[in-house]
């Protein structure tokens, strides 16, 4: 389990108002890169963007050029899991912006693979768990 603890909210030590979507997002893509660096991944890309997409992280490790799809939730009842979020037409627009890099970077002789992270994240915006799937499409 890994563990991060936001500062207080823009009033202080009272409560913070409710993630947004995008700070929930940030909270669990900066906590994927600590991971991700900790386990000897090297970190080239954060958000690269291209007219096809956007990848959220791309890594080294090793041999290896890893793209990273980051999904974080608050809450599983409402909305599934963030492995669920990941559904066919997201793999495919994900490899597809792949592809653009690969083309843009050169990158062509290293092998790739497809990960995914998943962060669960508590009201307050600390993580309770967070699964590195590797070669999960």
């Amino acid at each position: 389990m890994v563990s991060h603890l936001p500062g207080p909210g823009p009033g202080g030590n009272n409560p913070s108002p409710k993630l947004t979507r995008q700070q929930k997002g940030k909270l669990g893509e900066e906590a994927a890169c600590r991971w991700l660096r900790e386990h000897n991944y090297q970190i080239i890309e954060q958000n690269w963007r291209c007219r096809r997409g956007e990848i959220d992280i791309i890594a080294s490790y090793g041999e290896l050029l890893v793209f990273v799809e980051v999904r974080s939730r608050s809450g599983a009842g409402h909305y599934g899991t963030p492995q669920e979020s990941v559904d066919v037409r997201k793999m495919q627009q994900v490899r597809s912006t792949a592809a653009i890099y690969l083309q843009q970077s050169r990158e062509k002789e290293l092998q790739i693979r497809f990960d995914m992270i998943a962060v669960m994240l508590d009201t307050t915006g600390r993580i309770v768990t967070m699964d590195h799937i590797v070669n999960a499409f």
